[in-house]
């Protein structure tokens, strides 16, 4: 047997077992609404449509934060049931049930219950809990207890009910901080005309000359955006036949008898009288039909009824009773509703000024609410509701919520302000920019060195304007950023939880940041994972500020770990936790850092659970940091009319190591190349192809550097070799792993280690020597070990620290140990 509506197939014998409902009905079973995120259309391999249970050829939708993939064309049908990360002043509870959603698992998943594969990779099979990833049969998850502990992750999970973001206005996307991809094929919003294009893939104009293909509309909304679906039906189909194909072309279960067709010629729709044109015509009009060849157009009207019985569902969970139903007539009003549902659910103590009646669309995309006026008529509600949409009345709920002072409170993050102004220059800058309304916005953190501040609004709409308009915002020709930020609620996380914090990189060596993005926010709270290309770590040191103890992970590069260990040595006086410890997935060309950590050479596709896993096992070890102070004596080339303006100093941070001459110039060399042309470094063969290159044309040079430069090692002259490049090591990895100090003991130095609070200085005597060392046949020439180094550059030399080169103008470079380890 196959099911007309969602395609579900089952043997005849297997029938009295199905459990699994029909998308018809998944409306009726959503425990709290919670709208979808979606990005835009991609293709997914191997994946099938919750809705249709089909396969996804053509480019299709999926929610970023959990596993519900849909069809272009059945977006519309799918209803609000993601899962629930954060509490926003609707339904708020603190007791987690399980978040089942069935298949696309792998083909060899094993159900909890009974041990057997319960994933196919042919149909849609097996469900699996998104929060805790329990998998079991559609048979056998009934028996699972329903309250739900997170799994093996539950330690480094930020719990759902500890954060709380009000985010009336904003989209899914802006909620979650998820950057609207570029490659958007079509606008985001609802009016993506696939429901035409792709719903005549269900059904192919039909060939054959019995049958008939029409044109269905359900309601004035679907005529309006031209969204129809096509049927196909025999020529000489009753009208029961043909109002039945069309009620399950757009998933509705109800009797067909309650439904009738009516057709429609384009000025009937200009009017809005179309409803009672034809009530009487409605047989010989249909007959009529079916001479004709083109498809014809029809719109699907409910017929009035005189009573009806409606469910409201409680606003407060209540044990063991998920709604009431409640039997209304022409004469029921809201106020007459909300006094026969009181008793019922136990509250005829109450006030019934205290409550109101909340209509619920709980559309895919948008769940919306709307509070319904006291002295409404229900059942002219409801006609009106069916006649703008019948799939509409299909996802709309009616609750009834307690009054209570709906707080507005949204906190809104905005970088890229100048550095170190006071909190009043700050203020200023917002009200002449953006013209921020000073009774309903106030800043509530100020993070001067950062220049970036953060917004409490208390309006919804004042807030979605802020940030729409901060995207279109330059200061000093710096463009603005602002991100969306939920208040974590430190005082409920639990004793035993410390929630990881997450930053990927998604720009970092071979691109994989992406699908690591996906991957993290599906498997943790996506409130904990933040992307570093919108607004940098900030966001996400101030979102955990008040966290009693958190770990950090960070995916990327080195470049990117000492971005993150940066922004934390500024912002760790704010913390709560000070001193979290930081683990590396390494996603860059050299990955040294990542190396010594033995977090591996480079990610290559490893499933992201297991290294969740690998984070929680984890050990700590403390490493030592270096401050670079760049003092230039010269002026900087080019200055303006012959008038030297010498440069301030500059610092920097050091992790790994800091180079100069030879090993800077590649790096230099490779930096430009990549500048050129991005799009040829996203894999990290590639990336060393490049050097490489850039290595060859340098193997001719002369060396010379030792007489460019003097070396101070704890205020001792240190006389140089003749040698090409200058390197200070912090870690037992340069360039891609290679050992520049060598592993041979040596009665003048003590052996390296990450926490000893020594630099060792190591010299190269060209490209030649630098492949030899990559290669392991060499080690590089030992100079020096010590903690506090003043090197004096006496003409432009290449330097880079950690990755990241340029050429310095003459002067100082003093390196000496930055703060507490990390």
């Amino acid at each position: 047997f196959i099911s007309t509506v969602c395609n579900f197939m089952s043997h005849e014998k297997c029938l009295k077992n199905v459990k699994i409902p029909c998308s018809c009905i998944a409306p009726s079973l959503v425990r709290v609404p919670v709208a979808h995120c979606f990005g835009p259309p991609g293709h997914y391999k191997r994946k099938f449509c919750t809705v249709c249970r089909k396969s996804l050829e053509s480019p299709a939708f999926r929610c970023e934060v959990c596993e519900l993939h849909v069809h272009t064309d059945c977006i519309l049908f799918a209803c609000s049931d993601c899962r629930q990360c954060h509490q926003d002043g609707h339904q708020d509870h603190d007791t987690y049930h399980h978040h089942w959603r069935e298949g696309n698992l792998s083909s060899n998943a094993r159900c909890e219950v009974c041990k057997k594969t319960c994933g196919s990779s042919e149909v849609l099979s097996g469900m699996r809990c998104e929060w805790c990833g329990i998998l079991a049969h559609a048979a056998c998850y009934i028996i699972v207890t329903p309250e739900c502990t997170f799994g093996r992750l539950r330690n480094m999970i930020l719990p759902p009910s500890c954060v709380q973001l009000f985010s009336r206005n904003f989209s899914k996307l802006h909620c979650f901080r998820i950057s609207e991809n570029l490659q958007t094929e079509s606008d985001e919003d609802d009016d993506v005309d696939g429901s035409t294009q792709g719903s005549a893939k269900d059904v192919q104009i039909s060939t054959d000359s019995s049958k008939q293909t029409l044109k269905i509309f359900d309601g004035n909304d679907a005529v309006k955006r031209n969204q129809f679906r096509l049927i196909s039906v025999p020529r000489i189909a009753k009208n029961e036949e043909v109002v039945e194909a069309a009620l399950r072309a757009y998933y509705i279960n109800d009797d067909q008898q309650e439904y009738e067709l009516q057709t429609f010629t384009q000025q009937a729709l200009l009017s809005d009288d179309v409803i009672n044109r034809n009530d009487a015509a409605e047989d010989t009009n249909l007959g009529s039909v079916f001479r004709e060849s083109i498809p014809e157009a029809w719109i699907i009207r409910a017929k009035p009824k005189e009573e009806e019985v409606i469910r409201i569902y409680p606003a407060w969970l209540k044990v063991g009773m998920a709604y009431v139903s409640l039997r209304v007539n022409k004469d029921s009003t809201t106020q007459t509703v909300i006094k026969e549902v009181l008793p019922l659910l136990g509250r005829q103590m109450d006030c019934l000024q205290n409550f109101k009646l909340v209509e619920v669309l709980m559309g895919s995309k948008q769940v919306q609410r709307m509070v319904l006026d006291n002295q409404e008529l229900i059942l002219n509600r409801l006609k009106d509701i069916r006649k703008t949409s019948i799939r509409q009345m299909n996802q709309t709920r009616f609750y009834i919520v307690e009054n209570s002072k709906s707080i507005a409170r949204v906190n809104l993050f905005v970088g890229g302000l100048p550095p170190q102004l006071s909190p009043e220059e700050y203020t200023n800058i917002l009200k002449d920019e953006l013209a921020i309304k000073t009774n309903v916005v106030s800043v509530s953190h100020v993070y001067q060195a950062q220049g970036a501040v953060v917004l409490e609004v208390s309006c919804f709409s004042e807030a979605e304007r802020i940030y729409m308009l901060v995207k279109d915002t330059t200061v000093n020709d710096k463009p603005l950023n602002a991100v969306v930020i939920p208040e974590v609620m430190a005082s409920k996380i639990p004793r035993n939880c410390c929630p990881l914090l997450v930053f990927v990189n998604p720009k970092s060596g071979g691109l994989k940041g992406r699908d690591l993005l996906y991957s993290f926010r599906k498997l943790l709270n996506p409130h904990q994972v933040f992307e570093l290309t919108n607004g940098g770590p900030l966001p996400g040191f101030h979102t955990f500020s008040k966290v009693p103890s958190f770990r950090v992970l960070v995916c990327g590069g080195d470049g990117t770990v000492g971005w993150v260990l940066g922004a934390l040595e500024e912002i760790r006086h704010k913390l709560v936790c000070s001193e979290p410890s930081v683990a590396i997935l390494p996603l860059g060309t050299g990955n040294d850092l990542g190396r010594v950590l033995r977090w591996g050479a480079g990610y290559s596709g490893e499933d992201p659970y297991s290294i969740l896993v690998s984070v929680d096992e984890a050990d700590d070890v403390l490493m030592d940091r270096w401050t670079i102070l760049l003092d230039a004596e010269e002026p900087a080339e080019g200055a303006e009319n012959g008038v030297a303006e010498p440069e301030p100093p500059k610092i920097v941070q050091m992790n790994n190591y800091c180079g100069l001459g030879i090993d800077a110039e590649l790096s230099l060399d490779f930096h430009h190349a990549r500048e050129e042309e991005p799009g040829k470094f996203n894999s990290r063969f590639h990336n060393k192809g490049v050097y490489v290159k850039v290595g060859l044309q340098k193997i001719s040079h002369t060396r010379n550097l030792h007489r460019d430069i003097k070396l101070q090692v704890d205020q001792h002259e240190v006389e140089l070799p003749s040698i090409e490049g200058l390197i200070f090591i912090n870690i037992p990895s340069w360039g891609s792993g290679a050992d520049l100090w060598g592993s041979e003991s040596d009665n003048r130095f003590e052996k390296p280690r990450i926490d000893d609070g020594l630099l060792e200085v190591v010299g190269v005597t060209g490209v030649v020597h630098m492949g030899q060392v990559q290669g392991g046949f060499r080690s590089g020439i030992r100079i020096a070990q010590g903690s506090y180094f003043r090197v004096t550059l006496l003409k432009p030399i290449p330097v880079q620290v950690d990755g990241e080169p340029w050429i310095q103008a003459p002067g100082q470079i003093i390196i000496s140990a930055a703060g507490p380890k990390v």
